[in-house]
């Protein structure tokens, strides 16, 4: 399941800055950038002011920063402009497992990553790595675009053996197989009567939103009418004072400059989601990998899927995600389009193997050794599950891409809990949850740009043990299909934010391990003692710095000083 909070989900979202301290100095050399700064810190000595970001502010605030633009972004722009300056790197393949990336796009097409052993369109295996024609990464889910939940899955493998026993008449062997399967239909069972419901809401509202929009609209004679202008409607007829009083109660779920036809295409893509639900994710009729073929319990069984990265769709709607992803790790910097993302020296390689619906734990498994396989030095997995079938052999995976000295960026999730009390896959522990099995791996949890009791992101999952640090994940602009660009927000778009910057660190410090770019990256954050909310509860409070393993946000400023630091 992709970890993205769309226009339909409310994200707290208000704006708050920050004075400014001083600067820091440095001197650069020739080659990689030889640095002597004073790190970003102290930063609780800073007085809050609540100013709204202008759009420009918006569109940038995951590379902004604390002591100069008085946003809490991750202080890319000032790292280029006072560190990196011109400085060449080395080019650093970064590996997208995801829903597909739309390898056209205006702002990714330079960025893309090529494989230069293969022959396009021969139609054979020319590097003999098992692909036939992966000329930008491997599409593992073939034609499948929709898929259920893991739950719903494990209770249509066991409901047959399962079904009207209980626990007293299953054997002793088979009890925590049965445990899970009783586990999954409860979940199961909230889940479908929460989409039904949601999906029957979200219709009413929007029935009523757009009959009252029709009237408001033939009132004032425009389309995108200001809550100001909306009360200057005469309210003559108690049909009117309704609708004013509707639309002027919708006004508040909406930010910044949104207006209601905003709100129209909010509702309507939050009943496409709950129809998936229904139709896909939670619909135990559905089997989504028929198409694909293979044998989803058979590891070794790895003839499957094809190069097609964008998907069986033309209008490539389903690869939104990995799309977004790809651009904020990379989009092409400075050249009058879209977006700067985060890392230069960059090309992406695209591996699709996460539908709409929960990933299959094979297809993650392979994804990352055929990222490994072929040069990726970091993978970015903006997705994850709470019930795996097969997870040693991601565990598996994840050893092996550490021994490869390959940095794995993970999503945390978005559900506001404690991932220390609950398991979430992908993860790097041991079967009992209490040890790491490789340190190549590091779990991200999302920032809000409002500094302060908000810092974290309502959405974000967290944990002093299991989420190593925080990026910035609250309305991110970035990348979408067929050149288009959009706000979204979730752990899906921190963990990419964190992919950036170490990508940055291993092109300009490739000596560095995977596992000394994992802790810099920790180490080198920028903490605040401030009390956060979690989990969008106001009452529900800790320490920021008891939210993660680190109690830091990533910042590239401070982590080229320190990679420059640990690489003399």
């Amino acid at each position: 399941m992709k970890y993205l909070i769309n226009n339909t989900m409310p994200v707290r979202s208000k704006q708050i800055l920050l004075t400014t301290i001083t600067s820091s100095l440095l001197l650069l050399g020739c080659g990689s950038p030889t640095i002597i700064s004073t790190p970003i810190e102290n930063i609780d000595t800073i007085p809050l002011k609540n100013i709204s970001l202008t759009e420009t502010q918006l569109k940038n605030w995951n590379s902004s920063d604390l002591t100069i633009d008085t946003i809490p972004g991750m202080s890319v722009d000032r790292a280029y402009k006072e560190l990196i300056k011109n400085k060449k790197g080395q080019t650093v393949i970064v590996g997208v497992i995801d829903s597909g990336v739309d390898i056209e796009h205006e702002d990714l097409d330079g960025v893309i990553w090529t494989n230069t052993k293969e022959i396009k369109g021969n139609g054979k295996d020319d590097d003999n790595n098992g692909y036939i024609d992966d000329i930008y990464g491997w599409n593992f889910l073939g034609d499948a675009e929709h898929e259920n939940l893991e739950y719903t899955r494990i209770i249509r493998k066991l409901k047959p053996k399962y079904s009207g026993k209980t626990i007293g008449s299953i054997p002793e062997s088979d009890r925590d197989e049965y445990q899970i399967y009783i586990q999954a239909k409860a979940e199961y069972e909230e889940e479908y009567q929460k989409a039904i419901g949601n999906k029957s809401q979200y219709e009413q509202i929007q029935q009523q939103a757009k009959i009252s929009h029709d009237k408001i609209v033939k009132a004032l004679g425009k389309e995108d009418y200001t809550k100001k202008e909306l009360l200057t409607v005469k309210a003559d007829t108690p049909e009117m004072q309704q609708h004013i009083a509707f639309l002027s109660q919708m006004f508040g779920f909406l930010e910044n400059d949104e207006k209601i036809p905003d709100l129209l295409s909010n509702l309507e893509e939050g009943i496409e989601h709950f129809t998936d639900q229904l139709n896909y994710n939670l619909n135990l009729e559905f089997d989504g990998r028929a198409v694909v073929g293979d044998n989803i319990d058979d590891i070794t069984d790895k003839n499957y899927g094809n190069n097609n990265v964008m998907g069986p769709d033309p209008k490539k709607k389903g690869i939104k995600h990995g799309t977004h992803v790809s651009g904020i790790i990379a989009a092409e910097r400075n050249n009058g389009k879209g977006v700067n993302g985060i890392a230069k020296n960059v090309q992406i390689m695209a591996i699709r193997a996460v539908p709409n619906g929960d990933e299959y734990d094979k297809d993650i498994a392979l994804a990352i050794r055929y990222a490994v396989d072929n040069g990726a030095k970091i993978i970015n997995t903006s997705f994850g599950k709470y019930y795996a079938t097969h997870p040693e052999w991601v565990r598996e995976a994840i050893k092996y891409a550490g021994e490869k000295d390959v940095l794995i960026v993970n999503a945390a999730g978005n559900e506001g809990i404690d991932i220390d009390q609950k398991a979430v896959f992908p993860n790097d522990q041991d079967y009992n949850g209490t040890n790491e099995v490789s340190n190549n791996f590091i779990t991200i949890g999302a920032l809000n740009y409002e500094y302060g009791s908000n810092l974290v992101a309502d959405f974000s999952n967290y944990g002093k043990n299991n989420v190593d640090a925080f990026a910035p994940g609250v309305k991110i602009w970035a990348t979408t299909p067929s050149n288009s660009y959009e706000y979204l927000g979730g752990t899906s778009m921190a963990a990419p934010a964190a992919s950036g910057v170490a990508a940055l660190i291993r092109s300009y410090y490739p000596k560095l391990k995977a596992s000394q770019v994992k802790q810099l990256l920790m180490d080198s954050g920028v903490s605040t003692s401030t009390s956060v909310i979690i989990g969008g509860t106001p009452t529900d409070t800790n320490t920021f710095t008891e939210l993660s393993k680190s109690g830091k946000m990533i910042n590239l400023y401070n982590a080229l000083i320190l990679a420059d630091k640990m690489s003399k």
